[in-house]
């Protein structure tokens, strides 16, 4: 289901985020149960989460917005797709788009940067993260397409 019609039935029900996000992924729509990684510019914690079974989620990574490092490329967009995930929402960088847009994923980032990130593991997994005003939960539903990204509050 497209994000405009979704908000057109459930209004004020869903919170939408205003950041605008660019659509980076071979699949443009795309939605699950939320996962969460709060991390800047390293991302260790990415690779061993999207290795692990994704089930159809969607995992938000709240990188502070930093364009500085990159917290995925094409390995780790791979890895996700062979474990079943739905797609990433990135606050942060990604690098590799040319390779990433032909993978059946979605992804949403702020933009690219071909510098890698550290690899420390530093950052928490499955906590609530705000990004634009809005809260992501663990297990809350997700919603991404071409118009932007929603979720249930």
């Amino acid at each position: 289901m497209n994000t405009a019609d979704l908000y057109d039935e459930r209004g004020d029900g869903l919170a939408s985020v205003s950041l605008q996000f660019q659509s980076l992924g071979g699949r443009s729509h795309f939605s699950g149960p939320v996962r969460t990684i709060r991390c800047f510019q390293d991302n260790a914690l990415v690779k061993s989460t999207l290795g692990s079974p994704g089930n159809g989620a969607v995992l938000v990574v709240d990188g502070g917005g930093s364009l500085g490092t990159a917290l995925m490329g094409d390995m780790i967009a791979e890895s996700a797709v062979a474990n079943g995930w739905a797609g990433v929402v990135i606050n942060g960088a990604i690098r590799d788009r040319v390779a990433i847009a032909r993978l059946d994923l979605g992804v949403k980032a702020l933009g690219s940067n071909p510098r890698k990130s550290l690899k420390t593991g530093a950052g928490e997994v499955d906590v609530d993260l705000v990004i634009d005003g809005v809260t992501f939960r663990p297990g809350a539903t997700i919603w991404c397409d071409p118009d932007g990204i929603l979720v249930e509050p």
